[in-house]
């Protein structure tokens, strides 16, 4: 999920060598660079193929950036098991507490970014490639420094674009130099250079002074604070949005992993905890969907 405005940023990050997609998938990705957006029914009837094929065709070209739907009912089609989704053509007949996903409720397809052909041109200037980037790098320097507030070379290893500590180094000296953030040592226990928002350092003092509430977070392990294994000793919790963390007064207590309860801090005890991230607060009728 991005902001539409940073599109081509992320697009220049994420650049991948050109995929040697099937022929039934470049025929797709060309009647969608010649037609512009298009309903699924509409792929189908100009590509003639199967709309098993159309459906594969878009699953690949999605997983690899190149097209997007109107909504999210695409991907999620994609995602659920053939046999948990509306058959092709049943879309519209009335069920009852039956799945209802399906790809051709995704609204228009679309490209995402430019026909291959063009996209890995040998004859790119290399000059204006140049640009693109340091400005996409700048935009995501700039994003790190609205989701974590402080921010240093260990944060990377959650990320899942090809950017260096090098490249974002310089951003950040740059933006230091101008007075937008600020650099020093601000987390104990991290080594290496460190920028904070000037705000964020404000944040952390009125943190510090504060007393302990024992109030308890459950956090989906897919969130960005989920930095287990990185800011603290242990494995890592992977992002899966079933993983779960608790924590308390900013101490990461237990886990749930696969299904698993971790201990994360030493407790002898981990029978409140399991409750807790299984079940948390959720009123009796909304736990079967957590």
């Amino acid at each position: 999920m991005f902001a539409r405005e940073n599109l081509q940023s992320w697009l220049t990050l994420a650049a991948q060598p050109q995929k040697e997609f099937s022929s039934e998938t470049k025929l797709v990705l060309k009647t969608l660079a010649e037609s512009g957006a298009l309903f699924f029914g509409e792929i189908v009837q100009r590509t003639k193929l199967l709309q098993s094929r159309v459906e594969q065709a878009l699953g690949e070209l999605a997983a690899h950036g190149f097209v997007t739907a109107d909504s999210f009912e695409g991907l999620r089609a994609l995602l659920t098991p053939l046999e948990k989704r509306a058959p092709f053509g049943d879309v519209g007949r009335p069920r009852r507490h039956r799945a209802v996903t399906s790809i051709e409720f995704a609204g228009r397809w679309s490209l995402l970014r430019k026909f291959p052909a063009e996209d890995f041109s040998q004859n790119e200037n290399e000059e204006s490639h140049s640009k693109n980037r340091d400005d996409a790098l700048e935009v995501f320097a700039k994003t790190l420094l609205r989701r974590y507030g402080v921010v240093f070379r260990k944060i990377l290893e959650r990320e899942a674009l090809k950017v260096s500590w090098f490249e974002l180094g310089k951003i950040y000296r740059r933006l230091e130099a101008r007075g937008e953030i600020r650099g020093g040592y601000f987390i104990n226990g991290v080594s290496g250079e460190q920028f904070a928002l000037p705000e964020a350092i404000g944040s952390l003092r009125a943190t510090r002074k504060e007393k302990n509430s024992g109030e308890e977070i459950i956090l989906s392990a897919a969130d960005p604070l989920n930095l287990i294994g990185i800011l603290t000793p242990g494995a890592r919790i992977a992002s899966v949005w079933r993983n779960r963390i608790l924590w308390r007064d900013g101490i990461p207590l237990a886990g749930l992993e696969a299904g698993k309860i971790l201990n994360l801090n030493g407790a002898e005890d981990l029978n409140g905890y399991e409750r807790a991230l299984k079940i948390g607060k959720l009123p009796v009728a909304l736990r079967r969907y957590y």
